[in-house]
Formats: C-alpha cells, structure tokens, sequence
C-alpha cells in the first residue's frame, strides 16, 4: 500500500514536470495585429479592401481592356509610299487598340448598308487628332425605350452596350463584349460622334470631353441641355 501510494503520487509529480517542460504556445493574433506588424498600420481595413466601379476600373487597370500601355517594337507590315512594307514598329498596343475599335466599327457598317462604298481615315498629329468616316447608315437618332437615352450616347458612352449578345445569330461584325468604342471615349480627351438619320431625318452630334457629353441636333426641338455623364 505503502509502495503503490508512492508510485501514484510521483506521477502527478513527473505529470507536472513534463508540463514545466513544454514549449510555451503564443494565443492567435487578430489580423489586423498581423498587417500593422508588416508595415501596414497605417491603412484602414477600407483602405487595403476596395470595390471600384467599372469605369474606375478601366482608368486603374487599362491593360486588362486595351492591352499594354507600355512602348513595343515589332516586325509589322506598314503602308508607305503606295506599298506595303515589313519593317520594325515601336508603338503602344493599348493605343492601337482604342483606334482600331472604331475603324471595325466603320467597317462593320458595311453588313448594315451594302451601298456604303467609303472608309476614311485622317490621323493629324499637328492638331492631335484621329477621325474615321463611313458614308454608311447612320445610327438610329431615336431615344431608346428601356434606357431613355438616344442610341448613339448609348452606343458610344454607356459601357456593355453592344448589338452582339443574340449568340443564336451568326457573327459577322466585330465587338461582342459591349466595350469597343466606348473605351476609345473614356481614354479620349475628347470624343466627337457625328452620324445621320435618314429614315426620321435627323442629324445626331455628341462631344464629349472625358466623360462629359453634349449631345445637339440640328433641328431645336431635339436639343438636351448637357452636360451628360456617359
């Protein structure tokens, strides 16, 4: 009896020293413990977590819509002195990107009226500016009935705005995403729409200056005071 009551009374005592012996566990550390231990104490949980809008997103991230913004060079084929010509090209993808949107757009207008039978292309650097011009149907010059806006500011100023989300029709027109155009607008100093309606005998004229529009007609009646966000 003696034996066994010395026996149950070291355990307790070697119990105690093993637990003398283990290493000491440090208690979690909330996460914002953690980042201001990385240098981020600064910061708010508002400031590190952000939701941005689309078009705030397009000015942050252009990349992701246009391509590159930075300088590339590049064997390509170039137009010069009536001929064609392989040479290397530096130049920027994303700026390549927002013109050619609204050179396939003058082209597309071709499916629309098989008559047209002129694409024009002026680029001005003196004056910084590039223009295209298709003799084309024009845009319908007609408010449109679920947005309440006129199709042309909604063709070019309201993004994922398209004509190509029927997949059940074979495509054959560039753009199906609904940006196209309207990223030559946003990264624009200032963006000009001109088209005509023959069919209601309207003329549909919109200039905008980053994303500020006014759109104007020829005939008084149609004249919206601006300016309009697009």
């Amino acid at each position: 009896m003696d034996i066994s009551g010395s026996e149950q009374a070291s355990k307790p005592k070697a119990s105690s020293e093993n637990a003398a012996k283990k290493p000491s566990v440090k208690p979690l550390q909330s996460s914002s413990f953690s980042n201001a231990a990385g240098g981020n104490q600064e910061k708010t949980i508002e400031e590190m977590y952000q939701k941005k809008t689309q078009l705030e997103h397009i000015l942050l991230r252009p990349d992701t819509y246009v391509g590159s913004i930075e300088k590339h060079t590049q064997a390509l084929w170039v137009y010069e002195e009536q001929s064609l010509v392989c040479r290397n090209i530096t130049y920027v993808p994303g700026l390549y990107k927002i013109f050619d949107e609204i050179l396939v757009n003058a082209a597309d207008n071709k499916q629309r009226d098989p008559s047209m039978d002129s694409v024009k292309v002026e680029i001005n650097v003196e004056q910084n500016f590039i223009s295209v011009y298709n003799n084309g149907d024009g845009v319908p010059v007609e408010i449109h009935g679920e947005e309440g806006v006129y199709v042309p500011e909604m063709i070019f100023g309201h993004l994922l705005t398209s004509s190509n989300y029927d997949d059940t029709q074979k495509k054959t027109t560039g753009g199906r995403n609904g940006y196209g155009a309207k990223l030559a607008n946003i990264f624009s100093t200032e963006f000009i729409i001109e088209t005509a309606d023959g069919r209601r005998l309207r003329r549909y004229k919109q200039v905008g200056s980053l994303f500020f529009a006014i759109p104007s007609f020829s005939d008084p009646s149609y004249l919206h005071n601006g300016p309009y966000l697009i």
